[in-house]
């Protein structure tokens, strides 16, 4: 694969901070991921249904599980798997690092 499909295929997530009618099909399936936090694909179906009371949910079915597990496969989210259904979430970082650094220890120019 040359670099710049490459650099396509897998640039870095886009979460759109807002539902839009007019997103594409895998910017919704993100925000509403991104809204529950972690889910199967029939819970980021029940939250698209929140913000657009008048989707296809079988088509959106579809579309979400194609759409997740595409994303997951390339490693741009991730999942557990719980009684046969994987729980997708965006490996958000929620809690700040408690670590500290230790200056003697870089290299240097890094200090």
């Amino acid at each position: 694969m040359p670099d710049e499909a490459f650099r396509e295929e897998f640039k870095p997530l886009y979460v759109p901070a807002y539902y839009e009618a007019a997103h594409s099909d895998e910017n919704k399936i993100i925000y509403a991921l991104a809204q529950l936090g972690e889910g199967a694909t029939e819970d980021v179906i029940a939250e698209l249904a929140k913000h657009d009371p008048g989707i296809d949910k079988e088509k959106y079915k579809l579309i979400a599980a194609s759409v997740l597990n595409n994303l997951y496969n390339k490693g741009l989210i991730n999942g557990t798997t719980m009684q046969g259904n994987i729980q997708y979430n965006l490996s958000k970082i929620t809690e700040e690092n408690s670590g500290s650094v230790n200056p003697q220890l870089l290299a240097p120019g890094l200090d």
